[in-house]
């Protein structure tokens, strides 16, 4: 591997390692402040991570269960269709 590849791996796993610290179950949300729209947008976008960090700690959940219902969900399946669903309109279909 050439240098710039490791330097964009090891950029990229600094980052998804800073962004963990954000996780559902983490504590930061607490029944008297519970995760609203932003977390449940920012907590669906961090599921593939959640699941991943959850076999090794399991504070750590996909869903934070301190939140503040309709809101948090909507933002967080708003985040799971749009931004996994999206990435197939993005893909090159084959051409015969």
């Amino acid at each position: 591997m050439n240098s710039k590849k490791v330097l964009l791996l090891t950029v990229v796993a600094i980052f998804i390692f800073c962004l963990t610290g954000c996780l559902p179950g983490d504590g930061t949300n607490t029944p008297d402040n519970p995760a609203g729209f932003f977390w449940g947008v920012w907590h669906g976008w961090m599921a593939p991570i959640s699941l991943i960090v959850h076999f090794f700690n399991n504070d750590i959940r996909i869903y934070e269960l301190n939140n503040s219902g309709w809101l948090y969900e909507f933002g967080f399946y708003i985040s799971i269709i749009g931004g996994f669903g999206g990435l197939s309109l993005t893909r090159k279909k084959k051409q015969k």
